[in-house]
């Protein structure tokens, strides 16, 4: 089974550490991605570079930022291929933005066969 794990970290929490804390903590999030359970990651720009589409009436509303105002933003995710959720909670407790005050929710992916038309 697939699982997201969608990391919200405390606000400010990584622009208080110092330079020598901040790389030891990219390279704990790197550990993480190499980890051969991974099947992939990313760090996600801040909130205010979003760009948002909402359904109008007329035609689509584009507003520059994230959809909501909120005091947890999505700060980035990795997809997780794991035996069971044990195993996922195992690996979202090793996030370093969980220790720092942050949260991380973990969702199982819906999985899709995708037919080839051979």
């Amino acid at each position: 089974m697939k699982y997201a794990m969608l990391i919200y970290p405390r606000p400010g929490s990584h622009e208080r550490l110092g330079e020598e804390e901040a790389t030891a903590l990219t390279g704990e999030y790197l550990a993480l991605r190499a980890d051969a359970r991974c099947v992939g990651g990313a760090h996600l720009q801040p909130g205010e570079m979003a760009t948002t589409v909402r359904y109008g009436a007329a035609e689509n509303l584009i507003t520059d930022g994230p959809y909501a105002d909120a005091k947890e933003v999505l700060g980035g995710y990795y997809v997780l291929d794991a035996s069971d959720l044990d195993a996922a909670l195992e690996f979202a407790q090793r996030i370093p933005a969980v220790r720092l005050g942050g949260a991380v929710e973990i969702r199982p992916l819906v999985e899709i066969a995708v037919e080839t038309g051979h």
